[in-house]
């Protein structure tokens, strides 16, 4: 079996973290992984926000807990959150975000951080305190919020695989 193969069959989503930060080489090579996704005509819709300062860590978790309806961590106690938008004016800025989301998360298996895909970036970048927030970093356009791709040490053992159902693949021959 390939290397990236037994890196997609081992990555699962994580949902305990310690509290130690990632080395900032292995974020960085996780980041670069994401830059390196597919996307349509080679545009490069997304972007990627890389929070590991723990005050805008814990704002962007509240503002997510919020759209949930609880007042829990939607992180997980995860130290670093990536955030990936993209441009709506691509009309493959989902795909492509997506596939940033994707690539992020197998590289972070690849390099032994847990990682897991949290939802309501959209929500959260959509609302007047998400644009705020985006022009207080100097970033502007016309986003929308893919995910947060949360990142850490796993405090615990990975969940097993699910068996793959029988229906998942046909072949036409």
């Amino acid at each position: 079996m390939s290397d990236v193969l037994e890196t997609i069959k081992s990555r699962r989503s994580i949902r305990k973290y310690k509290s130690d930060m990632i080395p900032q080489d292995r974020l960085e090579k996780i980041i670069e992984a994401g830059t390196y996704a597919a996307t349509g005509m080679g545009k490069q819709s997304p972007i990627i926000i890389a929070v590991t300062n723990k005050e805008l860590r814990d704002k962007l978790s509240a503002m997510n807990a919020k759209i949930m309806g609880v007042e829990i961590d939607p992180f997980y106690g995860a130290p670093v959150v990536l955030i990936v938008l993209a441009d709506k004016a691509r009309p493959t800025y989902i795909y492509d975000g997506s596939l940033v989301m994707g690539n992020l998360m197998l590289e972070a298996e690849a390099q032994g951080i847990g990682s897991c895909w949290i939802h309501r970036a959209k929500e959260e970048f959509e609302s007047e305190e998400g644009k705020e927030l985006l022009r207080s970093l100097g970033i502007e356009g016309d986003y929308e919020g893919i995910g947060h791709c949360i990142l850490g040490y796993a405090d615990g053992d990975a969940p097993k695989a699910a068996p793959r159902k029988d229906s998942y693949v046909y072949y036409v021959e």
